[in-house]
């Protein structure tokens, strides 16, 4: 028998057809001029080249390859060719830092599997970098800048999940360490372990995947969104602005397109209930799905007031579309 909950995000999926539509050519224009004004900020140029960073350019590089094949475009775009460029010119000689780690887990993602020198060459430092001895063990240092959900300290298994979802770091260690920690872990982070569980032999048992699953499906709202609490737990963050009291578009498109890659029959009418809030809650002028910073109040229009907004548009994009 179904529970009250299963039952409003069955009956919300079951609208399918009164839901509204959505526009990946618009969303594809918002995601491109935002890789455009990325290139143009100062800030993100370093001695390496362009920053590839967690909210706009590894969320581009998932999301822009979908919307191409969607919109039938014949070619990647000119920021998708810069982005793997800088990881490809840079593989294996990331420079020591704070982003170092950073950068060589993005290259593991985006171009480790290519028969190219500088896959191989990505693949050893990401090996080189790989924590050897102490409580770190098997992961990589993090960039911390206190910044939830990407750059802060409790990120580090965000960041391992991510390394093991481009199949070149299922290293025991890693494995070990992830399944250790994963009772003191963000669900954003344990949900990006379900989307490495594929990639990385003994990250998640079956079992385990099940109550995942399962529990992502318990904070779904019955509208089909998620909030971006359900999502922590966070840190304070006492000059974020207000967040959305209902749902938030990047935790709704970041869970549903998981729960999509995990292919857990159980989450089918889950995500169609997310497919459906997405739908509508996108906005048609811009393309974009709305989503202020968790972090601090940034001026209004802003390169980044808009970070997670990027975020929130390429992962509702890849829900709707992957």
């Amino acid at each position: 028998m179904l529970n009250s909950r299963t039952l409003l995000i069955t009956l919300f999926a079951a609208a399918t057809l009164s839901a509204a539509d959505w526009d990946p050519a618009a969303a594809a224009r918002y995601l491109d001029g935002r890789q455009q004004e990325w290139f143009e900020w100062k800030r993100a140029s370093t001695a390496d080249g362009t920053c590839v960073s967690c909210h706009t350019g590894m969320t581009y590089l998932l999301a822009r390859p979908a919307l191409r094949k969607a919109l039938n475009e014949p070619k990647p775009t000119e920021w998708e060719l810069k982005l793997l460029s800088r990881l490809r010119t840079r593989a294996g000689d990331e420079r020591k830092g704070n982003l170092q780690s950073v950068q060589t887990i993005f290259g593991a993602m985006f171009i480790g599997h290519e028969k190219t020198e500088a896959a191989a060459a990505a693949h050893l430092q990401l090996r080189d970098l790989e924590v050897k001895e102490g409580p770190l063990t098997g992961v990589w240092p993090w960039y911390d800048a206190k910044l939830d959900p990407w750059e802060s300290q409790s990120a580090i298994s965000y960041g391992a999940a991510l390394a093991a979802s481009s199949g070149l770091a299922d290293t025991p260690q890693t494995v070990a360490w992830l399944r250790t920690h994963k009772s003191e872990m963000t669900l954003h982070s344990r949900l990006t372990m379900l989307w490495a569980a594929d990639k990385a032999p003994g990250l998640l048992t079956k079992q385990e995947r099940s109550e995942l699953v399962a529990e992502v499906i318990r904070k779904q709202r019955a509208d089909g969104s998620w909030s971006i609490q359900s999502l922590g737990p966070w840190m304070p963050h006492p000059d974020a602005p207000a967040q959305p009291a209902g749902g938030h578009p990047y935790a709704t498109g970041f869970a549903a397109w998981v729960l999509r890659q995990s292919a857990a029959p159980e989450a089918k009418a889950s995500v169609a209930a997310a497919q459906n809030w997405l739908k509508a809650n996108q906005d048609r002028a811009s393309g974009a799905w709305f989503a202020p910073s968790m972090n601090k109040k940034f001026p209004e229009g802003s390169m980044a007031s808009k970070f997670m907004q990027d975020a929130a548009t390429a992962f509702a994009a890849l829900a709707l579309l992957d």
